[in-house]
């Protein structure tokens, strides 16, 4: 009788586990399926977008009063994204058309490997040359890479122990947590050229962003300002945050994502338990909404009724694809979850531009800063960038 019991158990087991395996196989097609045709939108979105952005300057977000497009000179930071989505773009359709205009704007991008007055030569080189150089492996996109790594760190201030990230504001050395995205450039530099000074420096400014960013509950603030004489903090502030003791959405996602990154070129667990902690941060906060694309900060006034940022939902989304392959068990299944009802709120009405509108990007919904009255409510074009990316994550770890 036991033996038909231990039988039945054993049975009644099995069948669940099968259908927990279905439902997950399930949830992936859709998903993929969704993933496909959310891309498929974004290829006919930007081939209409290279119709109407001028030669001399790359798409930035919509203006609030006319509904006209801002663009951006080379040297703005947000200058790598336009051809940085376009190589995504071309890299899932295998459209040249998008490869063109992809090679052409980072051509047009190339002489920021020169400027040593930014902190976001990642965003701006690495974005646009260093997903050229990963898809057709031409030298001279290295070369640039190589060259922007250089300048990226003159920025850095052994003292300090990290990047300087502005040259102007009320701080004698700010660094902003939104540098943490800029040293995979610095890692990436090391790796090809095996010169082990980009690696140290990119270790160093993690380190020291870990010890004096970030709060006991794992929320980072935005703006540290230091002493270059002592390396000591001397400002805890925010620029684009509610206040300096809240949780700027956008800078919880960049350190989310750049420690992320961190343990997978450096493979230094720190760098995971950290990216661990904001991640639970982030996706146990009190007030983070249902559809899992957060307000512009976690302490924003007027909730639920404040802004939504879909930049921070969209690289949130990306790391925490990434972050559920380094971890095991339910804790990877909990970040693998997140990030696709992230993708899925993104690609929902809600978020998604309908074809032909929006200035032909993407995302609608996103918040650059609030407190200079500064692009809100608007697409983004590093909003595209991550939700492109993270849908082809998404397509690529899903199988």
């Amino acid at each position: 009788m036991k033996k038909l019991q231990l039988l039945f158990c054993a049975f009644l087991l099995s069948g669940s586990i099968t259908t927990v395996y279905a439902q997950q196989n399930s949830r992936k097609q859709q998903m993929t399926e969704l993933a496909n045709k959310t891309l498929d939108l974004a290829v006919r979105q930007y081939k209409q977008m290279m119709q109407h952005v001028p030669d001399s300057v790359l798409p930035r977000t919509t203006n609030n009063a006319d509904g006209s497009m801002v663009t951006a000179k080379t040297n703005w930071w947000t200058a790598g994204f336009y051809p940085g989505t376009l190589w995504y773009l071309f890299e899932y359709s295998k459209d040249n058309t998008l490869k063109e205009e992809a090679i052409k704007r980072t051509a047009q991008v190339e002489k920021e490997k020169n400027n040593k007055g930014t902190h976001d030569l990642g965003f701006m080189l690495y974005c646009s040359s260093g997903n050229a150089y990963r898809i057709t492996k031409d030298p001279k996109y290295k070369e640039i890479l190589l060259t922007s790594a250089r300048s990226l760190s003159t920025r850095f201030n052994p003292t300090v122990g990290c990047i300087k990230s502005w040259d102007h504001g009320k701080w004698q050395f700010p660094v902003i947590i939104d540098n943490m995205m800029n040293l995979e450039l610095l890692t990436w530099a090391t790796r090809v050229s095996k010169d082990p000074s980009f690696d140290r420096i990119a270790r160093t400014h993690a380190n020291t962003t870990i010890k004096n960013h970030y709060r006991p509950d794992y929320s980072s603030y935005h703006v540290i300002g230091y002493d270059t004489t002592t390396g000591a903090v001397v400002a805890r502030n925010t620029a684009q945050g509610a206040n300096d003791t809240s949780a700027w959405s956008r800078g919880q996602a960049w350190g989310l994502y750049g420690y992320t990154m961190m343990f997978r070129e450096t493979k230094d667990k720190a760098y995971l338990e950290q990216a661990k902690h904001i991640a639970d941060y982030i996706l146990g906060h009190p007030r983070m909404p249902e559809d899992l694309i957060p307000y512009w900060d976690y302490d924003a006034p007027g909730i639920p009724n404040a802004k939504r940022d879909a930049s921070a939902g969209a690289v949130a989304a990306s790391a925490l694809l990434e972050l559920s392959r380094y971890t095991k068990g339910d804790v990877s299944a909990r970040y693998w979850k997140a990030g696709e009802n992230m993708l899925e709120s993104l690609a929902s009405p809600a978020y998604l531009a309908k074809e032909g509108e929006n200035n032909n990007f993407i995302l609608m919904h996103s918040v650059g800063s609030i407190p200079h009255n500064s692009e809100v409510d608007v697409p983004l074009t590093y909003a595209d960038y991550y939700f492109v990316e993270a849908l082809l994550r998404y397509k690529q770890w899903a199988k």
